[in-house]
């Protein structure tokens, strides 16, 4: 099992508030440092100091950790080109050693790109799987060769493929709960499938999905990761957990609904081993308030060695 820590930088929070962050992650023993990839509040409250690029902010942590893994959950295919984005990534995974991870999703928040004018298309499937073959192209092709694509959305022609990533390949995650097309994806494209967001019947029947997929695709399942990602409070009594409940604008009623990760080290630890026996390998710890950093350090201090490897 593998854990990581999730976070949402585009609800008020600095590059330094993100890299405290990624700094007791890496201090305490996690696995990874993972952001959403955004550029607009969502919600109430104050927006201050705006947002930070995903990428950019990924390449600094890259300098600034030494083994931590770092990536998007999930970068939109609306914000990028897909050779820059291979471009980007593979340039980050070098600067970090090999240590980046990619999260590539369809993008669901129209009223961030009508703030940005970034165009968002009603159907964006099509795009998701243009931008996953071009991305992996580009990375698998050999030394001294070219990768032309020819779709209907994206065309290169006789592209470098060019700079070569540290890791071959360097990891893909595609995730979310629909039905048919986006277990296919992952199935054929990706190295580790994610459910964020849900209780523990939808993600069983997401992970056998998925599965299905794979079989379908003449894969081993056994070769796709299967990942969850879920809001979490951890408290080591009832009023740490209310105030930090609090500091994110919600009660205890509305966060603990059945799917968040709510409680203290020991109680969430029991929830974990459930996902764990349903086929989790690793799980997203997703701490929305950044300035709380002492909240990242409870997670590293007295949670993480409860836990199931």
């Amino acid at each position: 099992m593998e854990y990581c820590l999730f976070t949402e930088p585009q609800q008020g929070f600095s590059y330094d508030d993100q890299l405290a962050f990624a700094q007791s992650a890496e201090r305490h023993g996690l696995d990874g440092f993972f952001r959403s990839d955004h550029y607009l509040r969502m919600g109430e409250g104050d927006p201050q100091p705006g947002p930070t690029d995903a990428w950019t902010t990924l390449a600094g942590l890259a300098r600034e950790t030494s083994r931590i893994r770092l990536g998007t959950l999930v970068s939109s295919v609306t914000y990028r080109v897909p050779a820059i984005l291979a471009i980007q990534v593979a340039q980050i995974d070098a600067m970090s050693g090999g240590r980046v991870e990619l999260g590539l999703g369809t993008g669901w928040f129209e009223r961030e790109h009508a703030a940005y004018g970034i165009p968002f298309p009603a159907k964006r499937f099509d795009l998701l799987e243009e931008q996953l073959q071009v991305v992996t192209g580009l990375w698998q092709t050999p030394d001294a060769e070219t990768f032309s694509f020819d779709g209907e959305h994206y065309r290169l022609d006789a592209a470098p493929a060019l700079p070569r990533p540290v890791q071959s390949p360097v990891p893909v995650i595609v995730g979310g709960g629909g039905p048919k097309r986006t277990p296919a994806l992952a199935a054929r494209y990706a190295t580790e499938f994610n459910i964020g967001f849900v209780a523990e019947d939808q993600i069983s029947a997401a992970f056998a999905r998925v599965r299905a997929a794979c079989e379908t695709a003449e894969r081993d399942p056994a070769t796709l990761k299967l990942s969850v990602a879920l809001p979490t409070i951890v408290g080591t009594d009832d009023a740490e957990i209310e105030r930090r409940v609090a500091a994110i604008g919600q009660t205890r009623a509305q966060f603990d609904n059945g799917a968040n990760l709510i409680g203290t080290p020991a109680q969430i630890a029991d929830k974990v081993e459930r996902l764990r026996a349903l086929g989790a390998e690793r799980v997203y710890f997703q701490l929305v308030d950044l300035r709380d950093v002492a909240h990242a350090d409870l997670v590293g201090t007295e949670l993480l060695p409860l836990l199931p490897r």
